[in-house]
């Protein structure tokens, strides 16, 4: 397991957050990944798609949004968010020089990030990945949150379970349709918005887990096949 070194991230004057970083030695890539609303940088599925990724050569600067950094768990304001993705970005690239950039996150994390990034690119960064895009809240199928994405102009994963509640699939995949060949979908069957699967499944939530960084990891290296 690779260590994870403590990083502090100034976002403006008057906030700054906690990050996690992990370097394996042998390491092509770092993924800048934002948690979701309801759990911090430190939560077990964020700290085992960090360890996961460092295992398949995968760099991780995972970080803190300012409201999960005070202890609230009420979402930031997006333009606060968004700050704080870019300061992330920037960290990343002051830590991790050698590195190309992938960014993203779970849920809420990832969809901050594709709006930052289709505000105004993110320097340096190749590909957009995420965990489970929240593309509407549950049990309310809309495609409006997938608005911005035809503004993003490299590359997108979508990791996405099969019955994700907030992704509807007859939703979801027009939605990745008409992004194009910039878009990538990687259904992961039977899975819920937290990649947790039945047990009639016959598979565990690690061995879901696995193919979902499989998944990942194998995209990461075709956006940096220059390494």
């Amino acid at each position: 397991m690779t260590r994870s070194d403590a990083v502090t991230l100034d976002v403006d004057s008057t906030h700054a957050v906690s990050g996690l970083l992990q370097v394996p030695g042998n390491a092509i890539a770092c993924y800048v990944m934002a948690h979701g609303a309801g759990a911090g940088m430190t939560h077990p599925f964020m700290a085992a798609v960090a360890d996961g990724l460092g295992e398949r050569r995968i760099a991780t600067l995972r970080y803190q949004f300012p409201s999960m950094e005070q202890g609230s768990r009420r979402p930031d304001r997006p333009a606060l968010a968004h700050a704080t993705v870019r300061a992330a970005i920037a960290a990343a690239a002051r830590l991790t020089p050698s590195l190309p950039l992938i960014a993203g996150g779970k849920s809420f994390g990832g969809r901050m990030t594709s709006q930052t990034q289709a505000e105004a690119p993110l320097p340096g960064v190749r590909g957009l990945a995420f965990l489970g895009f929240p593309l509407h809240p549950a049990g309310k199928p809309s495609d409006d949150r997938a608005k911005h994405l035809s503004e993003v102009r490299i590359p997108m994963l979508f990791l996405q379970g099969t019955r994700d509640t907030l992704a509807n699939p007859q939703m979801l995949v027009p939605v990745v349709e008409r992004l194009g060949g910039s878009a990538t979908l990687a259904p992961i069957q039977d899975a819920d918005h937290s990649f947790h699967v039945p047990v009639r499944s016959g598979r565990t939530d690690m061995q879901v887990l696995s193919e979902a960084l499989d998944g990942l990891a194998a995209w990461i290296r075709s956006q940096v096949s220059d390494r």
